[in-house]
């Protein structure tokens, strides 16, 4: 099967539930339905192997010849034989599937309301499985890399149908790709999204390593993700670009991080995350008395649990090796009311680089980007020290879409690594310079854009006006309160 073929047929799927579910819900009812029929797929073809292998019918069924184990009658075919009650019994084959793979596979299909008939009918149950009966998606029909791409181009087209939710599942991978060259995973080592959606992120960590030819499957690979069903995709994800060294827990990381080691936090080499922003509905009284000694900075606002997340990174981060990249909106840069947690970030020295990336770049946002990048450990030339880049510019925008070209991606990663002056472009301070700034990481504050004598391009000069939207208006409030006292107007 072609890669477009595998395409095309998974979003055949999707347009079955077009109008009678949301498209924001596809994916609850399309990726557990794909996954079953993989599984079931590589276990008719693992099980022809060992019969032909043994002629014996009992040694070909034994667990140990199998991907995942499928008990007695829970196979798609199976299912596939129902013409009354399909959803009760696909539900009871997938919690049966479930059970005799907990360790693997326990809650991996979500909780989708099979057995619901006006939300999903017999007829459309069989409509959706008999689409996918059509296509051997065992191994040697589809490899891991084929379906792992096609999973992949699926969640991304539940990106493009669901709005503004997108950013809650989905990070724009050609930011993820930027991040990852940043960090630069090492085989071996821990990699940690403690927001971790589908699992975009962590998977582009092992495929970095696999495209330099470097020993992937070393890799560890932890996540954490609040909602349920975006947890079992992130697992589904993985299995499907046949990577098993990896564990994606479901929970609410603030309130309760699951990834423990001695009743203490899990510690990693390389922490990557697009968490959610300005977080209203947070638990702020118990993050003030934290059990696990998260508020290293002190309490942030209510209305808004970015510095949360900013310490919960931190305080997971190996003394080390720990190193981290986050995307955030600009507003953690130099918002008043985070300005003591901000400072404090700064005076610790851990900030390593401020990278301000254009409009767009959030999935379905027009809000503007940037990347904070911390490490626990500088080298020596870089102590006391950070760069900030002003990548504003390199973007690709057509539309309400952007993303990063390779030569976008290539231009900050090297200006990174540089850690030199670059006119128009980046910009080396050190700790005390930011700090007599009370603490403002502005890009803009430091590097200031080349302007050509022959003019700016227009859509340019939208992006920087946007970018310094912010503290134009600032400015612009503060003189008419000044010229309000003078009497002027």
């Amino acid at each position: 099967m072609t890669q477009k073929q595998l395409e095309d047929y998974l979003w055949g799927a999707a347009n079955i539930l077009r109008g009678m579910i949301d498209a924001a819900d596809f994916k609850q009812y399309i990726f557990p339905l794909l996954f079953f029929k993989r599984i079931s797929d590589v276990w008719d073809e693992e099980y022809r192997a060992a019969l032909q292998e043994s002629g014996d019918v009992d040694y070909a069924k034994f667990r140990e010849m199998h991907w995942f184990d499928i008990p007695e009658g829970c196979h798609w075919e199976d299912v596939r034989k129902k013409t009354v009650d399909v959803g009760r019994g696909l539900q009871n084959a997938l919690r049966r599937i479930e059970r005799a793979n907990s360790e693997q596979l326990m809650d991996v299909f979500g909780d989708a309301q099979w057995t619901n008939k006006r939300r999903m009918s017999d007829e459309k149950m069989l409509d959706l499985i008999e689409h996918f009966s059509k296509m051997d998606l065992s191994l040697s029909s589809v490899p891991h890399d084929i379906m792992g791409e096609g999973y992949e181009y699926l969640i991304k087209k539940f990106a493009d149908d669901s709005g503004h939710t997108a950013a809650e599942f989905y990070t724009n991978r050609t930011v993820v790709k930027l991040m990852t060259l940043i960090t630069d995973p090492q085989p071996g080592e821990s990699v940690y999204d403690p927001t971790c959606g589908s699992g975009g992120i962590l998977l582009n960590s092992a495929l970095y390593l696999k495209e330099q030819d470097k020993e992937y499957r070393t890799l560890k690979l932890y996540g954490q993700e609040l909602n349920l069903i975006t947890s079992a995709i992130a697992r589904m994800n993985m299995f499907m670009h046949n990577v098993d060294e990896f564990q994606i827990v479901q929970g609410d990381t603030l309130d309760n991080p699951s990834l423990l080691e001695n009743d203490e936090l899990r510690k990693f080499d390389v922490i990557m995350a697009n968490p959610p922003y300005s977080m209203k509905r947070w638990n702020q009284t118990k993050w003030t008395n934290d059990p696990f000694g998260r508020n290293i900075w002190g309490t942030p606002p209510q209305g808004c649990a970015d510095y949360a997340f900013q310490q919960h990174i931190i305080s997971s981060l190996k003394p080390d090796t720990g190193r981290c990249v986050i995307l955030w909106p600009h507003g953690v840069l130099f918002r008043d009311a985070e300005r003591d947690l901000r400072c404090k970030m700064i005076e610790n020295d851990l900030v390593d680089a401020v990278i301000g990336l254009g409009k767009n770049l959030f999935y379905n946002s027009s809000m503007e980007s940037c990347l904070l990048v911390c490490r626990k450990r500088k080298p020596k030339e870089r102590k006391g020290k950070m760069i900030f880049i002003n990548a504003v510019n390199e973007v690709k925008i057509e539309r309400s879409m952007a993303w990063l070209e390779p030569q976008h991606i290539k231009k900050i990663a090297n200006a990174y690594r540089s850690f030199v002056d670059v006119e128009g472009f980046a910009k080396v301070m050190t700790k005390k310079d930011v700090l007599s700034n009370e603490g403002n990481l502005s890009v803009q504050l430091y590097v200031q854009q080349k302007r050509e004598d022959t003019g700016m391009p227009i859509e340019n000069l939208m992006c920087e006006i946007e970018a310094n939207r912010t503290q134009i208006n600032n400015s612009l409030d503060d003189l008419f309160l000044k010229l309000r006292k003078m009497e002027v107007v």
